[in-house]
This record gives structure tokens, sequence and C-alpha cells, in this order.
């Protein structure tokens, strides 16, 4: 990663902590306690310090050929355990059921930035043209789409739930469609795609927190908003 430049290591890093601190605004506006808060963000933080470690350590970058791959067992399956979990349970239902959809729309805006790293990560050979919005990836129309989106469905007392539902299974869509092309041309011994440039951003530092932090924020925000939508309760 040596050919990365500075800024866009650097932008990245302030993206994924503008994606913090976006959540953390959704989790101060749903009026969460204050010490369940500093919980949630401390946890996040430490996550992120646990996987900008094990990239700067090189684990994730080695031992390329292990099935299933480090950084799917290590920094993506965790998160997704832990989403599962909270949707899974009485309380983490009831957590889901308190945050505010209004603030938890606008995070979609981190999505922006991403594809713009994404393309200067490209322009550097360190993920494949696929990954951006000049090949296979439209996810920036959802961070586009996010703050009219927020102002349509919320600017009326009765929000549109309809519109916010369509909206974030076009997103999730949107979302699932660059994971999976991300994953397959990841250079693991499933790599089916961009053989000629594959994506090893997500294995360094800092563009590691991509599928670790981001992603799983992102994620957690379209289904928490999707359940929402579904039985009525925004």
């Amino acid at each position: 990663m040596m050919n990365v430049p500075f800024f866009i290591s650097m932008g990245f890093g302030l993206t994924t902590f503008l994606t913090i601190f976006l959540f953390y605004i959704v989790l101060k506006t749903s009026n969460f306690p204050k010490t369940q808060r500093i919980y949630i963000l401390t946890g996040i933080l430490l996550w992120m310090l646990i996987q900008g470690f094990l990239a700067k350590a090189n684990y994730y970058s080695e031992h390329l050929n292990r099935l299933p791959p480090t950084i799917v067992i290590l920094g993506i399956l965790p998160p997704l355990l832990f989403i599962l979990g909270l949707f899974l349970s009485q309380s983490g239902r009831k957590f889901i059921d308190q945050i505010s959809l209004l603030h938890l729309t606008i995070l979609h805006v981190v999505r922006i930035p991403v594809e713009l790293v994404l393309f200067g990560l490209y322009l550097h050979q360190a993920v494949p043209e696929l990954m951006t919005f000049e090949g296979r990836n439209f996810d920036i129309l959802a961070g586009l789409s996010a703050p009219f989106i927020t102002w349509i469905v919320f600017s009326n007392s009765q929000p549109n739930r309809k519109l916010l539902l369509i909206w974030n299974l076009i997103g999730l869509a949107l979302l699932l469609n660059i994971v999976i092309h991300a994953f397959l041309s990841a250079p693991f011994p499933l790599q089916q795609l961009a053989f000629d440039q594959p994506n090893i951003a997500i294995l360094y530092f800092p563009f590691v927190w991509l599928p670790t932090v981001i992603v799983p924020l992102v994620l957690f925000g379209h289904l928490v908003a999707i359940r929402r939508c579904w039985k009525g309760n925004i």
C-alpha cells in the first residue's frame, strides 16, 4: 500500500470517524442514557483499535490461501453476529425500536466520501474498477439521496413509511452488490473477479475499517429501518 497517497488514507480515516460520530448522534437523539451511549461508543472505538492493530501487523494481508479468510473470521463475522444477536434478543429489539430513524437515514451520507476514496484507491491500483462508480458500484446513489429522502419522509407530521421502506430496500441491495463484488475480487482462494487488479486495500490499515466498521454500521442502519417500517413503528 506504499503507492497510496497519504491524503487518501487520511480521508478514509476521517470518513470512518465521521461514520462513528453520526452514529453517536443517532444514539444521542434517540434519548439513550449517556452511560449507554458511552459504552457503545467505547466498544466501537475498541473494535476499531483491534482491527487497526491486526491490519498494521499484516495479519490480514498474509496467509491469503486460508479458508475462510482471516479477515472474515476476525473482522467481518463478529459484528455480523452481534447485529444478529440484537435482532434475536428481546433487549436488542427494544434497543432497535428506540433508535431515531431520521438521524439513522442521514448517516448514509458517509457513503459519498467512501465512494470517492474507493475511486482514489482504484487510481492507485489498490482496488479494481468494478468497485467504483465507474464500474459496478452504484452505492454512491444511496449517499446522495439520503438527505433528500430524510427531508421528504420526515418533513410531515406523518412520516412516509412506504417510501422509507422502499429506499432502504434499494440501499440494502446496493450495499450487498458492492460487498459481493468486493469479496469476489479479493485475493482469496474463492476469487472470481478482477485478477488483473485484486481488491487488496481492505487488508491494510486504515481501509480495513471499511468492511469491519463502516459496512456493519450501514448494514445495521438499513436492517433497523426495514424492521421498523415493516412493523409500522417509525
